[in-house]
């Protein structure tokens, strides 16, 4: 039954996506307003530059094991070459057992904030059936129901159109999310962009100007969206830095990223390169 529930989610957000994308989807604007840090100081900054990740930074989302269609390893992350690298494959004798392997992490309890400027620079993972995102979070947000201000779900960048091919798949979606993650959910899509270069070969950077007022979301510097949807969250939240399988209870089934069982199991490895992720708040 669980896995049916899990199933016909899929289905759901899959059907929602092709919607936004024939009705809410745009180019970045070339001529759009570009961020201005002048009056900021870095807060924080991981540029990934050692050969491990740094322990008082980073550490498991929600712990590993089962994650939708596939599962969360440490095994997945590594530090390489100046980024953290998330690998998304098919193991056979995995930790857990055979099935689609990738990993999560967040900084929660390591760095903790609330309002600035947070930025990812990043390369996407190729594939289908999975997706990247840089996003944050609050611990509260499953239990916040009369408006987001007890804390949200902010996805900063997703990408899940890999399956579309060509210069169809050069998009990401920004979200948010309140009041958990059951049917009675509150969602909003702030929009979904089209880059003008590969981002499947190309680093390019996905920021959030994040006021007492409004959430403004960025690429390369551009402002592409603001909004205050659902009132906007005043706590501490955390950074995540993910990739997902499409599917339930370990099982890969058709979502919003397509299937990942129609790629080879047994050559197939996406990575997530991620470049730096900064933090600026308004200087004292």
């Amino acid at each position: 039954m669980d896995l049916f529930r899990e199933r016909f989610v899929n289905l759901v957000i899959a059907l929602v996506n092709v919607f936004l994308l024939l009705f809410h989807s745009g180019a970045v604007p070339a001529d759009a307003k570009q961020i201005d840090l002048s009056d900021m100081k870095l807060v924080f900054a991981d540029e990934f530059d050692g050969d491990a990740l740094n322990p008082a930074v980073w550490g498991p989302h929600n712990g590993y094991g089962v994650r939708k269609g596939g599962y969360w390893s440490a095994g997945q992350a590594r530090v390489q070459d100046g980024n953290l690298i998330i690998t998304t494959q098919y193991l056979e004798n995995g930790e857990f057992g055979p099935g689609w392997y990738t990993c999560a992490l967040d900084t929660a309890g390591r760095f903790e904030s609330t309002y600035g400027y947070y930025e990812c620079r990043c390369i996407l993972p190729k594939g289908e059936g999975l997706w990247s995102a840089f996003w944050m979070i609050n611990p509260t947000v499953g239990t916040v129901t009369d408006n987001a201000e007890g804390g949200a779900e902010i996805d900063i960048m997703e990408s899940p159109f890999w399956y579309m091919g060509g210069k169809e798949s050069w998009r990401v979606t920004q979200n948010l999310h309140y009041s958990g993650y059951s049917l009675q959910t509150k969602y909003h899509n702030v929009g979904i962009f089209s880059l003008d270069n590969d981002p499947y070969e190309n680093y390019n950077t996905y920021g959030l100007l994040w006021t007492p007022d409004a959430y403004v979301f960025y690429i390369n510097g551009r402002e592409v969206a603001r909004t205050s949807w659902g009132g906007v969250s005043k706590q501490p939240e955390y950074m995540i830095l993910s990739c997902e399988v499409d599917g339930g209870l370990g099982q890969p089934t058709f979502g919003w990223s397509g299937n990942i069982e129609n790629n080879d199991k047994a050559t197939f490895a996406a990575e997530f390169k991620v470049d730096y992720v900064r933090v600026y708040q308004a200087a004292q």
